[in-house]
């Protein structure tokens, strides 16, 4: 006869720890997408790779965070929904704005980095969290879906 034994379900807190490399003092409310690339163009030039932040915004639009969801290779990065909105969600973002830097120089976005963006904003749908804009970082230029009117679901691809 089989014996009923206690089973042990392992319990976790879930927490979001600031790690203090916030490279504001306070946390600006950016007007535009000109804005978010001055303020991170030079940082961004630094790297040798792909690195994809997202941005956590509250209700309006007012910055809460920065966080980095991936490093990649010279020229791509592996980004999942999962990481882009695990920081929104502990966050509670109402809006995110994903961005990310091209270490070749060129701003110009790639098929993939246009499915990724697709990607993002359908989870951010379900999610209720909206995704404001897209920019990739270049040596001396960006490039913005919400400023070139893609950053409606579907027309982000071609």
């Amino acid at each position: 006869m089989a014996t009923v034994s206690n089973w042990r379900v392992p319990r976790y807190q879930v927490a979001l720890v600031r790690d203090g490399s916030a490279k504001w003092e306070t946390y600006p409310r950016f007007a535009n997408s000109r804005e978010i690339f001055l303020a991170l163009k030079e940082e961004m030039a630094s790297y040798d790779r792909e690195k994809f932040f997202v941005f956590t915004l509250d209700c309006k639009n007012k910055l809460i965070g920065c966080h980095e969801v991936s490093t990649g290779s010279l020229s791509d990065s592996i980004v999942h929904p999962r990481e882009v909105y695990k920081a929104a969600i502990l966050n509670s973002a109402a809006s995110i704005i994903l961005v990310h830097n091209h270490p070749s120089g060129d701003c110009a976005p790639s098929k993939e980095d246009r499915d990724c963006t697709n990607r993002l904003v359908k989870a951010g749908q379900i999610l209720g969290i909206r995704v404001l804009d897209h920019i990739v970082i270049g040596l001396e230029d960006y490039f913005s879906f919400c400023d070139c009117g893609l950053m409606s679901l579907g027309q982000t691809e071609g």
